[in-house]
């Protein structure tokens, strides 16, 4: 294959690339993984024959699906939950615009519930828009248990799924407070913040697929906020940020993140927490802007 073959094939996959990271992050939770699929599903373009591929985008789409379903299945009893996400500002509008939707913390912490194929379907169908035929040419599946799986899978989804009803603007002042109030070991202020039946889902850095963790009730959670505060060993700090698309906290020691956090808020009250303190998951984290330090914490 000459130049310009290996050239328009650069071209075909960097036009749908987006997609397809898209695809694999929220199949696997991590950046790396996700990145380890594009490299292996481009493999695969590079030995194909362009010319007998009728639809690209179908093609690639086909391919990643296949190797994120395998590589899910083959490492699922070591799962570890999932990695946040921030783009740098280097990202391209189109990269922006695909992590913009549907891919939160609290989405992805939900499609741990469902198995692999469940998750590969679910997402083509309801995030990604194909119809159930397409999905069904994708993963082998008739489009009778295509339609079973969507099914099935919307509902262990959708039992859990919150509505945001606050902009961006609300929710990051929200989460200010509660930053403040944490480190300030304000347990009024706190009250005050959380929702009754407040949930944290906690990622420690577990080493299976149950690597997560929740808290229920807004008691139990103050104590753990107040308590793990006065732990540190020395000076804390927090900054706001994207994570996922959407407001989030990371904390940080030094110049290391020690915790990445994102927060469910309806009624201005905070309802779900979701904090990563995974060290392995934090290490490709570069602190952001210090403008948007919310608070820091003397614990030495």
């Amino acid at each position: 294959m000459g130049p310009s073959g290996e050239n328009e094939k650069v071209e075909v996959f960097n036009a749908h690339r987006p997609r397809l990271f898209g695809l694999a992050y929220r199949m696997l939770g991590t950046r790396a993984d996700a990145e380890d699929i594009l490299q292996e599903t481009y493999l695969r373009l590079h030995s194909a024959d362009l010319g007998a591929i009728e639809n690209p985008e179908a093609w690639l789409v086909t391919a990643a699906t296949h190797l994120s379903i395998d590589r899910l299945r083959k490492a699922y009893v070591q799962r570890r939950g999932c990695q946040p996400l921030i783009l740098d500002k280097a990202a391209s509008p189109e990269m922006k615009a695909e992590i913009a939707s549907d891919v939160s913390l609290a989405f992805l912490v939900m499609l741990e519930r469902l198995s692999p194929l469940e998750r590969a379907v679910f997402l083509l169908h309801n995030v990604f828009d194909f119809a159930h035929s397409e999905v069904a040419r994708i993963v082998a599946k008739s489009e009778t248990a295509v339609r079973q799986i969507v099914s099935r899978a919307r509902a262990r989804v959708r039992a859990d799924k919150h509505r945001f009803e606050t902009d961006d603007r609300e929710r990051a002042e929200l989460i200010r407070k509660f930053v403040n109030a944490s480190y300030a070991r304000d347990e009024n202020a706190l009250m005050s913040i959380f929702a009754d039946d407040v949930a944290l889902t906690s990622d420690g850095g577990g080493k299976v697929h149950a690597a997560w963790r929740t808290v229920f009730g807004s008691d139990r959670i103050l104590r753990v906020y107040t308590i793990a505060v006065s732990k540190y060993p020395e000076e804390i700090g927090a900054y706001l940020t994207t994570i996922n698309g959407e407001p989030g906290v990371i904390e940080f020691m030094g110049n290391a993140a020690v915790s990445a956090s994102t927060f469910t808020i309806e009624d201005n009250k905070v309802t779900a927490i979701y904090r990563v303190m995974h060290l392995d998951k934090l290490k490709g984290i570069v602190l952001g802007d210090k403008n948007n330090l919310i608070a820091m914490s003397q614990n030495r």
